[in-house]
């Protein structure tokens, strides 16, 4: 086989969440004996911890691992990054897309890396007010661009599933930092990511 993927777990972790969710699942009314529930502890303690593993990554160590020189000076725009969080306040589910650009100066970093970074702040108990400002600042403190802009989009399940109940709303969040402070930089930005090329 040339290729394998596994999940590894610290095993100390995995027991205590998976102790505390039996007693969640069991305050709730339901019976932790029961078939269907037998391993679901287990299963959410392991769920829980990938849903958090940004905790664990240093994205500007990410970052660092993939730049280069070069001279491009023009804008590079990597658009609907798909993201899924946790909101901190419910530890329920929001998810949707990020959009993100830099104007180089002398420095460009390996495409796939952006990306990761969208994941690593992603993968944390956050708001989405916090994950954009958090990706904005590791770029731009890494690369040390003429700028930097994210815009995200998202859906909250804690507003689609309770409270309000609202099943079509989407919350945009937006940074910019240098030459994104410039409207027309900001308006071509905001244009390229709303443009369909295909």
């Amino acid at each position: 086989m040339s290729y394998r993927h596994f999940e590894e777990y610290n095993t100390e972790v995995t027991e205590e969440v998976k102790q505390q969710f039996e007693r969640i699942i069991a305050a709730v009314g339901e019976d932790t004996a029961r078939q269907g529930l037998l391993k679901t502890p287990e299963r959410a303690s392991k769920a829980f911890q990938f849903l958090t593993q940004g905790y664990e990554i240093d994205a500007e160590a990410i970052l660092k691992s993939a730049l280069f020189d070069e001279d491009y000076s023009e804008m590079v725009i990597v658009k609907d990054i798909e993201l899924y969080s946790l909101c901190e306040h419910h530890m329920l589910p929001f998810f949707g897309k990020a959009h993100v650009a830099y104007i180089p100066k002398g420095k460009i970093v390996g495409l796939s890396k952006i990306p990761r970074v969208v994941d690593i702040f992603s993968r944390r108990l956050q708001v989405q007010e916090r994950l954009t400002d958090q990706i904005v600042n590791a770029i731009d403190k890494v690369l040390q661009p003429e700028g930097v802009a994210v815009v995200i989009e998202a859906s909250h399940m804690c507003m689609m599933m309770r409270g309000v109940q609202k099943q079509n709303s989407v919350t945009t969040t937006s940074g910019f930092r240098g030459a994104f402070k410039n409207i027309e930089t900001r308006t071509e930005f905001l244009k390229l990511i709303s443009t369909s090329l295909s």
